[in-house]
């Protein structure tokens, strides 16, 4: 497919132009942080900067309606009530703008769990199939950031409709579905045949400036060897907070919360973020919980992503984004939770060793 070019400028005309036809979430400054908003006309993106949210919010909403319920008498018998049930499906078409390459690739873990043989979730499916992801390659590394360890890298486009590739006065716009081709027809896109190479050089010097990437191999079966040791799991949960920043930033985190809201006779059944680190992720009806302390609830989140969920699809459920680290209040590092499992001596160990 042949890439395009487009000016700064332009960009943010391209997007005026889109949300005439289609929901267009774009990273915009929110007070001190840059996270996902309605695009509003003539309003410039933030696309130099990885916004806080992930960008799973164009297809997994924080807060949605599942649907509508109104009870009411049953005319022909008083004594009965019926329940009038409207099921509230996506319709409209969106474009998410402004992502990295971690975040859109963060799709495809939710894609395993959540339109596959076993189970077809009918409002993602809907999302998913009528939302188009445009990433930006990253041109600023950071400590906290790991894609590459999970086999990635700064301008992956696995996940992707569309990347732009930032260049001197804009973007080059690479295609990388046919519905993005179709993104690439409007006529603010140009021939990028003389910026081709500077975009080359632009992703290839920032995957060199990525160190050296860990072996995750072989960690499920590291972590699950220290499953029962709770003294392992105190030590590495020792500054958390249980405070759920961690599972509320993560592109690749799919639980969640059904509730209903009710006024009256009518309400409606929403569906929001739930979060692992929280006490009451677990507890149960009875005041059991069988992951009583911030140690179990640490131990299952590393555990899903570096064992559980590989070994039921094949796949790290990590895409190295580095936002649980980054904005961490206590920095917690998952990658040194991980390797402290994969380099962990057990006691008995160490004793046989020193006779």
């Amino acid at each position: 497919m042949e890439a395009k070019f487009i000016s700064q400028d332009d960009t943010t005309l391209w997007l005026d132009e889109l949300a005439e036809r289609h929901v267009v979430l774009a990273p915009m400054w929110d007070n001190t942080v840059v996270t996902f908003r309605p695009h509003v006309k003539g309003r410039t993106p933030v696309l130099d900067r990885m916004p806080v949210l992930p960008p799973k919010e164009g297809v997994f909403p924080q807060n949605e309606v599942l649907l509508k319920y109104k009870h009411d008498k049953d005319p022909e018998n008083l004594d009965r009530t019926r329940v009038q049930v409207k099921e509230t499906l996506p319709q409209e078409t969106a474009v998410v703008v402004g992502a990295r390459p971690c975040g859109t690739r963060g799709m495809l873990v939710f894609d395993r769990v959540y339109n596959c043989e076993k189970i077809r979730d009918p409002y993602y499916v809907s999302r998913r199939e009528n939302t188009l992801f445009v990433t930006v390659a990253c041109t600023r590394i950071e400590s906290t950031c790991f894609c590459h360890d999970v086999g990635s890298h700064p301008a992956d486009t696995e996940g992707s409709d569309v990347l732009l590739v930032p260049v001197k006065g804009g973007y080059v716009a690479e295609a990388v579905t046919a519905r993005g081709e179709e993104l690439l027809k409007a006529s603010f896109f140009k021939s990028a045949a003389e910026k081709a190479q500077e975009a080359e050089g632009v992703k290839q010097a920032n995957r060199a400036k990525l160190p050296e990437p860990h072996d995750y191999v072989g960690c499920g079966e590291k972590l699950m060897a220290r499953f029962d040791d709770m003294e392992f799991w105190t030590e590495q949960s020792a500054k958390c907070i249980s405070c759920g920043a961690c599972t509320y930033l993560c592109p690749t985190c799919y639980c969640f919360n059904i509730t209903d809201d009710s006024v009256g006779l009518s309400g409606k059944r929403l569906r929001t973020w739930d979060n692992c680190m929280s006490f009451q992720f677990t507890l149960e009806g009875s005041g059991h919980n069988p992951r009583p302390t911030k140690a179990h609830r640490l131990r299952n989140r590393v555990n899903h992503k570096f064992a559980y969920y590989p070994e039921l699809h094949g796949v790290i459920a990590c895409c190295g984004c580095g936002r649980c680290i980054k904005s961490c209040p206590a920095s917690v590092d998952i990658r040194a939770i991980v390797k402290a499992a994969q380099n962990h001596t057990p006691k008995q160990e160490e004793g046989s060793d020193e006779r």
